[in-house]
């Protein structure tokens, strides 16, 4: 077997240490291996550093094992090829598992050029992608602390979300607060004044009021990394701007798009390495000439997640080929497949529009039908001979 790497090593990380293989081919083609153990402090792992610098290490790799191959990432970033491979991609050969055979067989993988490496972006997009992925969380622990609120209010036979759009609303809130403070309500609208009429408790009031405190923290914390992603989204603001011109894209979307893949796509290949990379293309599950399942693979949930809710506003968009491609699927595969093949097609989008420093085009809703008119029809003879007619076609006069 070919050797790529001449001098290499291999890591496998824990927790509380790391396993490493130093890996070097010598003349005679003779595979020499050094294995040491070094703690996860910093002096170690600087101590790690120095020593792989010593060996003549060139290129190093190690499994994405949790967050724990952070810390070492980023003190070998820099001086050595880093290598890092997802776990699944190098299983050892079961009942001989130690955690020095681990890390003598990702070096061994590695020499011969036999591992695929996971893409990780340049530190200042991995800060941005920390803080985008902060505030995501942050926001959904904001909606389940406004569902807690909705439910001690039904407690109470409060109808409000029956008759306001949102409870945590300018108005919703100074409900709520007149609530708690015992004010008096006074509705003009009649439906108003019958939801407000519930049992408000001293019980239900000091549930209202926690929980309304703990929106307002969480609000706080949302704007506060808000700022802090405005400033480390400022050199990527041309990308951004650019994302912005795709229907359904809005800052928040631009910003999380950026944050999980980066500005520039060298890393994949082609559209459909990213799309297999996020989880947004159809899985392939066949034996024996039988196609099984053709579920989307699992991928980087973060960005699954923003394309399709950047997908739902692209359907609402109207005149958009987007907003047609959502139509036309929902017909015959439903509205959630729908709405997963409409963010496929925004990604791919977002792929070339980066790739070719662009903005978006508008193809129209009628895209389909002006680049397959021998397809439109025969959809529309079809439907015509379903309704009981018979159809026959004469070419017209040329344009």
């Amino acid at each position: 077997m070919d050797t790529l790497y001449p001098c290499c090593a291999g890591i496998d990380v824990h927790k509380a240490n790391v396993v490493v293989c130093a890996r070097r081919a010598d003349h005679a083609g003779k595979a020499l291996e050094e294995v040491r153990t070094f703690a996860t402090m910093t002096r170690d792992l600087l101590a790690l550093s120095d020593w792989l610098a010593s060996r003549g290490v060139t290129h190093v790799a190690m499994e994405s094992t949790g967050v724990y191959w952070k810390p070492v990432f980023n003190i070998l970033e820099g001086r050595f090829e880093i290598v890092l491979v997802n776990a699944e991609h190098i299983k050892h050969v079961p009942g001989r598992k130690t955690d020095v055979k681990d890390c003598q067989w990702i070096a061994q993988l590695l020499q011969h050029g036999l591992l695929k490496a996971s893409f990780v972006p340049p530190a200042p997009i991995r800060e941005l992608r920390d803080l985008t992925r902060q505030r995501a969380q942050l926001v959904a622990e904001k909606a389940a602390a406004a569902n807690r609120i909705q439910k001690v209010l039904e407690d109470a036979n409060i109808k409000l979300a029956g008759v306001a759009t949102d409870v945590l609303g300018t108005s919703g809130r100074a409900m709520l607060e007149a609530l708690i403070a015992r004010m008096r309500l006074r509705a003009k609208i009649p439906q108003l004044r019958l939801a407000l009429q519930g049992r408000v408790t001293e019980h239900h009031r000091f549930l209202l009021r926690l929980h309304l405190d703990h929106v307002q923290h969480l609000e706080a914390l949302i704007g506060r990394l808000g700022t802090q992603i405005d400033g480390a989204m400022l050199p990527f603001a041309g990308p951004a701007a650019r994302l912005e011109t795709i229907p359904g894209i809005s800052q928040r979307v631009a910003e999380t798009v950026l944050a999980e893949i980066g500005p520039r796509m060298e890393q994949f290949p082609t559209a459909a390495h990213l799309a297999s990379w996020a989880g947004m293309s159809p899985g392939n599950n066949e034996s024996a000439g039988k196609r099984r399942s053709g579920h989307t693979t699992y991928g980087n949930r973060w960005l699954r997640q923003m394309l399709v809710q950047a997908a739902w506003a692209a359907t609402r968009a109207k005149g958009t080929y987007l907003a047609a491609q959502y139509r036309r699927l929902a017909k015959r595969r439903g509205s959630k497949r729908a709405l997963v093949a409409v963010g496929h097609t925004l990604l791919v989008i977002i792929y070339h529009v980066l790739k070719r420093q662009t903005t978006y085009q508008e193809l129209g809703p009628d895209f389909l039908d002006r680049s397959e008119p021998e397809r439109l029809t025969r959809q529309l003879v079809k439907r015509l001979e379903a309704l009981g007619h018979k159809v026959t076609l004469e070419p017209g006069e040329a344009a």
